[in-house]
């Protein structure tokens, strides 16, 4: 009887159509498959369970007790996100709902006591000490990023990705798109909350990007697509907003990747601190311009008139998953992250792609063995080849075997043979609705791993912004009394 029961269910759970009738189900099957009584028990040889109770027990005595300093001061020493190794994935394979509920129960612990120390009036701990507090250990805690891939159309999955994330108030704040992602991240980006609900509806956005051209304008511009076709599109649905401007007004840090056509130059990181003038959707142009398929692209900024200008306009900028499709690096140097969030999209990638950690064997090893082969072949190319010549083709190979495709939580579709074969065509309606509904539905069962990883770092970020706003408050000059003098301080302000 169970086994015919659990059957039905699995059955029910691929034709659910949202996330609340998926979750019902697979809790449902994580008690008739056994995962219910793991999950309830603490051991493991995983994780250190020992020093997990141990610091969940001190930091919940503290807070009923109300010893603010010493609270402080054990949150000060001892929060990292990876503690006793919490953060393994193998702790998020076993049940298909959540984890150890002793990893559950010390995580919401952090949060709580966080949000103590930020709600309550201390006099021991007074307010300017707080946000020291919350600023230095936020720091050393980091913060998440959602990465979002190349991959032509195939990277509509990306908005299924973001749907089911910004719907349990889980979507990151910093975000990077690469090539197809560029776009999905430019789109968010320049959207407000209220805004961004609208993209997920039929007809809801134009992604009509692909127009090829006559073959003597192909030979000439050494490309088969209209670049101005793909602009057109990206100025239906990506406000000319430069970085500063996007981030001022929906306070996303939207990051794009870009890669030179010329020698010389090194791929680069956009966003609001490193290129905050430029324009986001001519970086976005930049970011899809795949050689052969788009031109090359200049980009365009605003000067301090506002007018739009070029932008090094010597340099021409193109495909960003040549040479950074992940910038993980750059992420952690300039905004502070160390956890990873991946929209994997590429069709080089994702059949190597696992929902686990990698695992013994003689799969992971002959892949292992062609990457480390297929990276010497390069090296070795390289070293007798014209640097100007074939070597410039050889070096992008090399950086596309080089670089890391995956972070701490990853998403991938499972693509069909129709799906890849359509990868440079314009997708219609019902086939921007299939993409979303396959990156919701891939992304349903990582909802809790990303919710207990992103737990505390965004409980940082809410107390961070409400203490911001009360010292802000405080500080305010008092409206006078005076009518004449607010005439006057009008007049100095103008």
């Amino acid at each position: 009887m169970s086994k015919k029961l659990i059957a039905a269910r699995l059955r029910d759970l691929d034709q659910a159509r949202d996330y609340g009738t998926w979750r019902e189900i697979s809790l449902e099957l994580d008690t008739l498959e056994g995962a219910d009584a793991w999950k309830q028990d603490d051991t493991s040889d995983d994780y250190d369970h020992l020093l997990i109770k141990e610091r969940l027990a001190e930091m919940r005595a503290l807070r009923k007790s109300g010893d603010v300093r010493q609270l402080v001061f054990n949150l000060y020493e001892g929060l990292h996100g990876n503690l006793g190794n919490i953060s393994n994935p193998v702790l998020y394979g076993v049940a298909r709902v959540g984890t150890k509920h002793l990893i559950e129960q010390y995580i919401e612990e952090v949060a709580r006591c966080l949000d103590y120390l930020c709600a309550g009036d201390f006099p021991e701990f007074p307010e300017d000490e707080k946000i020291v507090f919350f600023k230095r250990t936020g720091t050393v805690f980091g913060r998440s990023a959602l990465l979002l891939s190349g991959g032509a159309t195939l990277g509509m999955f990306h908005l299924g990705v973001i749907k089911a994330l910004h719907e349990r108030n889980l979507l990151p704040r910093v975000i990077s798109g690469s090539s197809a992602g560029s776009i999905i991240a430019g789109v968010v980006g320049t959207r407000t909350d209220e805004q961004l609900r609208h993209i997920f509806e039929p007809g809801g956005l134009n992604l009509n990007a692909f127009q090829s051209v006559s073959l003597g304008r192909a030979l000439k511009g050494r490309a088969v697509m209209d670049g101005g076709q793909l602009e057109r599109c990206l100025m239906e649905n990506v406000s000319e907003d430069s970085f500063t401007e996007a981030f001022e007004r929906t306070r996303r840090i939207i990051g794009i990747t870009i890669s030179p056509a010329d020698p010389h130059q090194q791929g680069r990181l956009l966003n609001y601190l490193a290129a905050p003038h430029v324009l986001m959707r001519r970086a976005i142009l930049a970011s899809c311009a795949v050689p052969g398929v788009f031109p090359p692209v200049m980009l365009e900024a605003k000067d301090y008139r506002g007018h739009v200008v070029p932008y090094m306009p010597s340099k021409r900028w193109i495909d960003g998953s040549l040479a950074n499709d992940l910038p993980m690096l750059r992420l952690a140097r300039l905004h502070n992250c160390n956890h990873y969030i991946v929209s994997q999209t590429n069709p080089h990638i994702v059949p190597f792609m696992t929902d686990t950690a990698p695992k013994r064997g003689l799969l992971p090893l002959a892949r292992e063995l062609a990457s480390s082969g297929s990276r010497g072949a390069l090296t070795l190319a390289r070293t007798h080849m014209d640097p100007y010549g074939a070597g410039r083709v050889i070096n992008k190979i090399d950086n596309i075997t080089k670089q890391k495709y995956s972070g701490d939580v990853n998403i991938f579709p499972r693509q069909s043979p129709r799906q890849l074969l359509g990868m440079f065509a314009n997708p219609s309606a019902d086939d921007i609705q299939g993409f979303i509904r396959d990156g919701e539905r891939a992304t349903w069962p990582k909802i809790d791993r990303i919710r207990n990883q992103t737990r505390i770092s965004r409980a940082f970020d809410d107390c961070l912004a409400l203490l911001k706003q009360r010292h802000a408050d405080r500080n305010a000059p008092a409206a006078p009394s005076r009518p004449w003098l607010r005439v006057v301080q009008k007049a100095r302000i103008v």
